[in-house]
């Protein structure tokens, strides 16, 4: 265990101390999958992965991810910054895009030379559960006049499942928060990781929308930046045609509300009967670290 090198990212940021961020251990086969638990619980970040080797397995990076609580198939942003890592610190050739094996499937990240973003295809997205507007504002302490009626309020997965919900105003996002007692009482033992609240409002003129992300994990209320959810956004938009057309190409703005401001671009079309998703942001270094 000591000596095992770890960097420290800011993923979906546009600079250092912005984002989400992310701790990511190399060469981490020989690390108990009870330690990588203690380990994430130890950063306390939002997640932590492990990337098990330096070499390729069936085209792809064995990987695992740990919330400080559990470990998870799949996660947005620890997905992007481990392609990060692994592309300028373990793959020895020139590259434009790497997989990494995780709990979902095979998921590709790519990179783009021009804007310095990477990119990942999420799995084909799943609409799951609806939801009446007065329980789910109940449990975000908002009113039930503050959920655009217009739009279901849907649980959607690509990979792991969020609810979401959309506001009129980033007056109602800003007043939004997770009662976890009465999220876990009403959904019972089939919760959702969490819930997204959006609205069409922006702190940017540039950014389509605004979001907040709220998790049932004790130890992270709240997510800065969420590429997962973001991916079930991108989903959601096409699918219900948000902005009047099966296809989208946007940036979204989160954590502000928690002092973390984060960018995310979502791509997503419908072509005949699927979505295709892609969730893109940049990754900033912050730390190389290494084990006692």
């Amino acid at each position: 265990m000591a000596g095992h090198t770890f960097y420290i990212l800011d993923v979906f940021a546009e600079e250092k101390y912005a984002g989400n961020q992310l701790a990511v251990f190399l060469d981490a086969v020989s690390i108990p999958a009870e330690t990588m638990q203690r380990l994430a619980n130890e950063t306390h970040f939002s997640e932590t992965t492990f990337i098990l080797s330096d070499e390729e397995k069936n085209g792809g990076y064995d990987v695992r991810i740990f919330t400080p609580e559990e470990e998870l198939p799949f996660a947005g942003h620890p997905t992007l910054g481990t392609a990060y890592v692994i592309m300028h610190k373990v793959m020895k050739k020139p590259w434009d895009e790497v997989k990494l094996n995780l709990g979902v499937g095979q998921i590709t990240v790519t990179y783009d030379k021009a804007t310095g973003a990477l990119w990942m295809k999420q799995v084909e997205p799943t609409f799951l559960r609806t939801f009446e507007p007065a329980p789910l504002a109940d449990i975000l302490g908002i009113g039930a006049g503050d959920i655009d009626e217009r739009f279901p309020i849907q649980e959607v997965s690509t990979g792991i499942p969020f609810i979401i919900v959309p506001l009129k105003s980033m007056a109602a996002v800003k007043r939004a928060y997770l009662d976890p007692r009465k999220f876990t009482a009403y959904m019972g033992k089939k919760d959702s990781t969490g819930i997204l609240v959006f609205s069409p409002e922006t702190y940017h003129k540039e950014n389509a929308l605004n979001v907040r992300v709220f998790t049932k994990f004790i130890s992270v209320p709240e997510d800065p930046a969420t590429g997962s959810g973001n991916g079930c956004l991108a989903a959601y938009i096409v699918k219900h045609k948000y902005f009047g057309t099966a296809k989208i190409d946007i940036r979204t703005e989160q954590g502000y509300e928690m002092g973390r401001p984060s960018l995310l671009f979502l791509r997503a079309e419908e072509r005949g009967g699927s979505i295709d998703v892609r969730v893109g942001g940049r990754v900033i270094p912050v730390a190389k670290c290494a084990l006692e």
